[in-house]
């Protein structure tokens, strides 16, 4: 295990890599570096602090990018936040052992690449307004098991969004970037009362996986259209659940 912290040079390289790939699709990257953490053998106590401080700064890069291109729905995400981000405090205060962390992570990430491989398969709709009762109870589900296994939601809100025509891919990509920093601010906050200790160098990897995610959200919100960000969001999460079903 490494409590001690120690990151090996290939770890460093492949950080910015993740972090690119999650915030060309207005993710955060928390899935994926839990994934690449894993690999590393890192304890699960380390894992979800560091993934939601990664996370903050991720996604907040990857918000203002795809914000400055006029992307983000405030009404969309509104209806989302307000349930999640308490919900994510909660869950952060809680524990669960390793092994059932990765199950639920696993099982989360296969849910999400089903809902895109749906997505892929359906006739195009119009655009729906979701309902506020709808929104609040999938913010609050999302934001719940976000805060328990250190994750932003995102990468299950963006399908969720795309499969019930709630939103444009890079619709759902901006609201989701925001989505991910509120959950990963309130969970780690709720990690942190409940007595986690943020290591040191979890801030000294801020700045290799912020390098990615700055020009993976330039990226994503300017260079692609709606249907390269959702299949290049399916491979993503097809990436962050292979070490957990696999390796």
């Amino acid at each position: 295990m490494m409590a001690d912290f120690e990151i090996k040079w290939i770890f460093l390289l492949v950080l910015p890599a993740v972090a690119f790939l999650y915030a060309s699709v207005g993710h955060g990257g928390a899935s994926g570096y839990l994934a690449l953490m894993a690999l590393f053998s890192f304890s699960p106590e380390i894992m979800k602090p560091t993934a939601l401080v990664l996370n903050l700064f991720v996604a907040g890069a990857a918000f203002y990018h795809y914000y400055k291109e006029g992307y983000f729905n405030k009404k969309l995400f509104l209806c989302f936040a307000a349930s999640s981000v308490p919900m994510a405090f909660l869950g952060g205060m809680l524990e669960i052992n390793a092994s059932l962390y990765k199950q639920i992570l696993g099982v989360l990430l296969t849910f999400a690449i089903l809902k895109m491989l749906n997505v892929f398969k359906s006739k195009e709709r119009k655009i729906r307004d979701v309902k506020t009762g709808q929104g609040l109870l999938v913010g609050a589900g999302i934001g719940f098991f976000s805060g328990l296994i250190g994750i932003g939601g995102g990468i299950i809100l963006s399908p969720v969004i795309l499969l019930l025509h709630w939103g444009k891919a890079k619709e759902a990509a901006a609201v989701s970037a925001l989505f991910i920093w509120v959950n990963s601010a309130s969970g780690l906050v709720g990690q942190i009362s409940s007595g986690v200790a943020l290591s040191q160098q979890a801030f000294l990897l801020v700045g290799v996986a912020l390098t990615g995610g700055f020009f993976g959200g330039y990226l994503g919100s300017r260079k692609l259209n709606n249907a390269h960000v959702r299949y290049l969001l399916a491979f993503v999460l097809m990436l962050a659940s292979f070490k957990l079903f696999v390796i």
